[in-house]
């Protein structure tokens, strides 16, 4: 028996390493014991193909990672889940992903390290986008496997053996960052089984995200709540002021959007603006509406942006002549409206868009600038 393992149990790192689950749901969850036996599951894949414990019954070793999208320190980890899967493939090791999280319990400023949330039709793409080389499975509508299991964190490892009782369970490495990693625990744990040894250690601490269970959804209810409640305005801003914002002196990538009132496509669209507003404004990040309205429709513009609880900053260009407004904006604008740019600190314009943005297509490159893991 490790020291480790006579020191700490890993129900208790449930306190120790977890925030949000509020009180009640940390007593209630258990995460499984050294030898218990695998709980079986019948989950869907994002390749539309449905797995249970069975499916691995020809693999001698089980490797079960609950992990997710939008943590850093899960994405962190996507290129070492990919290298074991393509390392043990053929030594008889199996690894499969479940996410445990219910996207309706995630918050948007939860995903500031992220382009999507949870959700079965996000990890497709997320599978996708990074050539997955494992089955990735979804949990999130009932929890029930992942509550068997009991994750602390994502990623949080459970390695079982052929007779599928639990040998290793905790933590992939000892770093986020792979140059400063020192004791690869999820390989040395395989390495002993494959090798016919015990496990010199067979539990370590998890960090990541807490799982999103499904109690959180009132904190993501109340989080629109609150937000709702943000002072909106809106002030009246000139050519030379807006060549002076897009300079962009800031520390922060910023976000234009040229927009009118009596654009259709810019009403459309500008739900999604909020949204991403939301997830990314607590980093280095801020997003500046312009209006392209009349002047004289000042009162109408604020009570669109009160509507769409706009809290961002926002202006409304203070003269009629819509072409020195685009100019002023972007001089490789060729005019027409929405119009959208991601302006770096220093005034290089790394996103331009005429016509609807692509949301998905907009976060993928404000999250690959702010960067997706903990610096």
């Amino acid at each position: 028996m490790s020291k480790f393992r006579q020191s700490i149990s890993v129900a208790a790192v449930v306190v120790l390493f977890t925030t949000g689950l509020g009180l009640s749901a940390t007593k209630k969850l258990k995460t499984l014991e050294i030898c218990a036996k695998a709980p079986n599951f019948k989950l869907p894949g994002v390749d539309g193909k449905s797995y249970k414990l069975s499916s691995f019954a020809k693999a001698d070793i089980l490797v079960v990672i609950f992990t997710c999208n939008h943590c850093p320190t899960a994405q962190a980890y996507e290129e070492r889940i990919k290298k074991l899967a393509a390392d043990y493939k053929n030594k008889g090791v199996a690894v499969v992903a479940i996410s445990p999280n219910d996207p309706k319990a995630v918050r948007l400023d939860e995903l500031g390290y992220s382009d999507m949330s949870d959700s079965l039709e996000e990890m497709k793409i997320r599978a996708k986008d990074k050539k997955y080389n494992f089955p990735y499975l979804y949990d999130g509508d009932k929890q029930k496997v992942s509550r068997a299991y009991g994750p602390v964190a994502t990623p949080h490892v459970f390695i079982f053996d052929k007779e599928r009782k639990l040998r290793y369970v905790g933590r992939i490495d000892d770093s986020e960052k792979p140059k400063r990693v020192k004791s690869r625990d999820t390989r040395n744990a395989i390495n002993a089984l494959l090798a016919g040894k015990e496990v010199t250690v067979e539990k370590t601490r998890t960090f990541g995200c807490s799982v999103k269970w499904a109690n959180k959804r009132d904190s993501a209810k109340k989080s629109f709540e609150q937000w709702a409640r943000e002072a909106v305005a809106v002030e009246m801003i000139s050519a030379d002021g807006i060549r002076e914002l897009t300079k962009n002196g800031s520390d922060k990538l910023r976000l234009f959007n040229v927009w009118a009132t009596w654009c259709g496509p810019c009403v459309v669209e500008f739900d999604e603006l909020v949204t991403i507003n939301r997830m990314y404004r607590g980093r280095d990040f801020e997003m500046i509406t312009i209006s392209g309205d009349s002047t004289e429709r000042k009162d109408k513009v604020l009570s669109f942006l009160k509507n769409k609880q706009a809290s961002c900053k926002n202006y409304l260009f203070n003269s009629e002549n819509k072409y020195e407004l685009m100019g002023a904006v972007d001089q490789h604008s060729p005019g027409g409206i929405p119009y959208t740019i991601l302006v770096k600190p220093g005034g290089k314009v790394i996103y331009r868009r005429l016509g609807m943005i692509n949301p998905l297509e907009l976060k993928k490159v404000i999250v690959e600038y702010l960067g997706r893991t903990y610096k």
